[in-house]
Order: structure tokens, then sequence, then C-alpha cells
């Protein structure tokens, strides 16, 4: 399956990058996009669902870098819950190789 990363700046400008077993992501991520807090968790939530499933589909088995991620996502959000109008951007989608989508 072809694997990506999305690479995302948090609301305190912290950057992450995350993974994705599946193009799934460009399905639901624009790069430099800003994402409400809730919002970005919940296509995460959808993507990444998606994407394991695929995942599934393929092998006979969830992908757990899928679900790891996914709760790595909502661990982080979670630390800005209570920021204000809190924003992700999500600078850049690549393949596995570094390239960018």
């Amino acid at each position: 399956m072809p694997e990506m990363y999305f690479h995302v700046r948090w609301p305190d400008g912290t950057t992450q990058r995350c993974y994705s077993p599946s193009t799934v992501v460009e399905d639901y991520f624009v790069p430099g996009s800003q994402y409400a807090l809730a919002d970005f968790v919940e296509r995460s939530r959808t993507a990444l669902g998606i994407a394991g499933e695929r995942v599934q589909e393929k092998f006979g088995f969830f992908c757990t870098g899928a679900s790891d991620q996914l709760a790595q996502i909502e661990r982080t959000a979670a630390a800005y819950a209570t920021v204000r109008d809190a924003k992700v951007t999500v600078e850049s989608l690549t393949g596995a190789g570094g390239s960018a989508r």
C-alpha cells in the first residue's frame, strides 16, 4: 500500500509528522490549510479509519500504525482542548519517499 505522511503544525507552533498507510488522507487534508482542532481530529479519525480498513481488506489485518497514529493525534489534541479557536495547519502531504503530493 502507498504510505503517506501528513505534516502538521499544532496551535503552539509544534510540528509533527503523521503516518498513514494509505493515500486516503489526500481526500481529507489540503496542504497549507488550517482546520479547527475538533475538525482536524475528526478528519484524522475518518481518514485513518479508512486507511486501516484498506490494509485489512488487502492483508487481512487492521493496520496498528494507523490506530497508533490516531491515538497520538488524539492525545496531542487533548492538550489544546482549552485553547480558544485552536487551529491545526496541514503543512504538507508527502509520499513514503519524501516526495510532495
